[in-house]
C-alpha cells in the first residue's frame, strides 16, 4: 500500500491522463470542472434569469458524476491514503517560514496558518479565502474554463484559446506569487 501514499511518477500519471482524454475524445465529451458550475446553476433554474444557463444540462450529468467522484476521492485520499504533506524545495519552505510565518510548508498538505479550521475565525484569513475563491471562480468562467479544462482537455484538442488561457494561468500565477502574495502577507 505504500506506493499509493506517494505521488505517482510522470511516466505513470501522464499516460493515465492521456488514456482518460482519449476515452473522452472517443466518446465525444470534453472534460472540465468549472463548467459544472453552469450545469448546477441550470439545474437550479438560473435559465429563467439568464440565457447563458438555457441549455440541455442533462447531457452534462456525466461530468457531475466526475465532480462527485473528485470530491469523494479527494476526501478519501486526503484522510486515508496520503501522508498529507507536499514535498517542496527546502529553500522555499525556509523562505515561507522566515518571510511569511508559514511554518507548516512541506509538513502539511495546505498551510495550516491559512487554511486551518482555527484560522477561519480570523476576518483577514476569511476575507482572503472568500475573495480568492470568488476571483478563481469568476476567472475560470471568464476564461471559458478552468486549468484542468484548458490544460488537459483544451490542449489535447489543439485549441488555440486553451493555449492562450494556459499561458495566462502561468503568467497570473507568477504575478501572484512574486508581486501580490508579498503585499498580502507582508515581508
Amino acid at each position: 500500500m505504500t506506493w499509493i501514499y506517494e505521488p505517482w511518477p510522470w511516466y505513470v500519471a501522464g499516460p493515465l491522463i492521456a488514456l482518460g482524454m482519449f476515452l473522452l475524445l472517443f466518446s465525444g465529451k470534453q472534460f472540465g470542472m468549472s463548467s459544472n458550475l453552469r450545469t448546477i446553476c441550470a439545474i437550479g433554474g438560473a435559465g429563467k434569469i439568464s440565457d447563458f444557463f438555457k441549455f440541455d444540462w442533462r447531457a452534462q450529468r456525466w461530468n457531475l458524476v466526475v465532480v462527485l467522484g473528485s470530491i469523494i476521492g479527494g476526501f478519501l485520499a486526503s484522510n486515508f491514503m496520503s501522508n498529507n504533506a507536499v514535498a517542496i524545495n527546502p529553500e522555499v519552505a525556509a523562505q515561507l517560514s522566515q518571510d511569511y510565518g508559514i511554518k507548516s510548508a512541506g509538513k502539511a498538505y495546505l498551510p495550516t496558518e491559512i487554511f486551518g479550521i482555527e484560522n477561519l475565525s480570523s476576518p483577514f484569513n476569511l476575507a482572503i479565502l472568500i475573495i480568492g475563491g470568488f476571483l478563481v471562480g469568476f476567472g475560470a468562467r471568464y476564461a471559458g474554463g478552468c486549468t484542468s479544462g484548458h490544460a488537459i482537455s483544451g490542449l489535447s484538442n489543439l485549441q488555440m484559446p486553451s493555449l492562450l488561457a494556459v499561458i495566462g494561468f502561468f503568467v497570473g500565477g507568477l504575478v501572484m506569487i512574486h508581486l501580490i502574495f508579498p503585499l498580502i502577507f507582508g515581508i
